[in-house]
C-alpha cells in the first residue's frame, strides 16, 4: 500500500498494517484506506486478472498455471476454478483471498488467475 499514509483522525505518520486494515498507535483508530477513498471521491484501486479483466468479490476465476503451495507438496493445478473469491490486501501482491477446492482456504495472486 502506500508509505506516505496517515492516520486520518490524528495525523500521526507511524500507522502500520494489520491484515486489510491499517491502525495508529497514538489514538488506535482503525480504518480500510480503499474505503477512506472511496469516501472522499478517489478511485479505489481496480485489482485485474491476468488478461486484464476488473475483478470483484463474489466472482469465479480459474488458476492459469500450476502453482506450488509454500510449506507443502501440494499444488494447485492450472485450470483449478475457484469460486467466490474475495478481493483483499493480503501482503506480498496475495490480493485474492478464496477457498480452493481440495486444498483448503489460501490467499492468490491476481497475475495467476483468469476471470471465468
Amino acid at each position: 500500500m502506500d508509505s506516505h499514509l496517515k492516520c486520518p483522525v490524528c495525523g500521526c505518520e507511524h500507522v502500520y498494517p494489520d491484515g486489510a486494515l491499517w491502525m495508529c498507535p497514538e489514538c488506535a483508530h482503525e480504518w480500510n484506506p480503499a474505503e477512506t477513498a472511496a469516501e472522499n471521491g478517489e478511485a479505489a484501486v481496480e485489482i485485474r486478472d491476468a488478461n486484464g479483466n476488473v475483478l470483484a468479490d463474489g466472482d469465479t476465476v480459474t488458476v492459469i498455471k500450476d502453482l506450488k503451495i509454500k510449506g507443502s507438496s501440494m499444488v494447485v493445478k492450472g485450470g483449478t476454478k475457484v469460486k467466490n473469491i474475495r478481493l483483499s490486501d493480503g501482503g506480498d501482491g496475495h490480493d485474492i483471498a478464496c477457498k480452493i477446492p481440495g486444498i483448503g482456504a489460501m490467499n492468490l495472486k491476481s497475475g495467476f488467475v483468469r476471470k471465468a
